[in-house]
């Protein structure tokens, strides 16, 4: 039974956020990414396979590993309006694989974590302009979805497995690596041009506030609550995606 779940959970979450990115477009399926679709369900077994206390250390990694996101949007976005969308690729994935190797050289806590991570979502925004006209749905083709959810279900079974052999730091700093963000952005970029891409790459770091509160949840509730913490950390990252769509649709309008 757990094997099933490890194949279908990340699989559903990720076909649900697929449907509504592609109902609303790049920005908004940036900010819907903050949610740990695949990181999440690897942290729930991880804690059931693993132990609280392990899942608990991994999810600070967690944190840490998302500012990694961070930094890979953030080298996609600012390489994206001038350079094509396989060399982007390279940058941001040299990003978030270069700061990993940095992190790791630390022992992590929670409220370091957690500050580094928002002094990064609240910084970097700021160095990556939104784009205006170019927020419009992306054309991919019908294969994306099947292979987005045939991935998922892959990664998550290769971490499970994996977490007891590298730690739970490291499985923290890596569980995060933007496997769909990737994928979605060179789709972006090919379709509706680098600054799409590179808007959707800001949609994910500002959308990382919710991977921000789910992990902050599992740290602070997982030895008090055990698994219950899990469907109390998922309410909180769609309450936060839902108050940064809202604060989105509420800005100033864009042609």
């Amino acid at each position: 039974m757990l094997l099933i779940a490890k194949t279908i959970a990340a699989p559903l979450l990720i076909w649900m956020l697929t449907v509504i990115g592609r109902r609303f477009g790049p920005g908004v399926s940036g900010l819907l990414m903050g949610i740990p679709l695949i990181t999440g369900p690897v942290s729930f077994f991880s804690a059931v396979e693993q132990g609280s206390d392990f899942a608990a250390k991994a999810a600070v990694a967690n944190l840490v590993g998302q500012v990694s996101t961070c930094l890979f949007c953030f080298a996609f976005a600012k390489t994206s309006p001038r350079w094509n969308s396989g060399l982007s690729a390279v940058a941001g994935v040299g990003a978030f694989l270069t700061a990993t190797v940095f992190w790791d050289r630390f022992e992590w806590e929670l409220w370091p974590a957690s500050i580094l991570l928002l002094a990064t979502i609240a910084a970097l925004p700021f160095f990556m302009p939104d784009h205006p006209h170019i927020n419009k749905p992306v054309a991919v083709p019908r294969w994306d979805l099947p292979l987005r959810m045939a991935i998922s279900a892959a990664f998550v079974l290769v971490m499970t497995q994996a977490a007891g052999m590298i730690g739970p730091q490291m499985s923290g700093l890596i569980a995060p690596f933007p496997t769909f963000v990737l994928i979605l952005a060179v789709f972006t970029h090919r379709e509706a041009g680098g600054e799409a891409a590179a808007n959707l790459a800001r949609g994910v770091v500002l959308g990382s506030l919710s991977f921000a509160a789910f992990f902050l949840c599992v740290v602070l509730g997982l030895q008090s609550l055990g698994l219950w913490i899990y469907p109390v950390a998922a309410l909180a990252s769609v309450g936060v995606s839902a108050i940064l769509y809202t604060r989105r649709r509420s800005g100033p309008a864009q042609n």
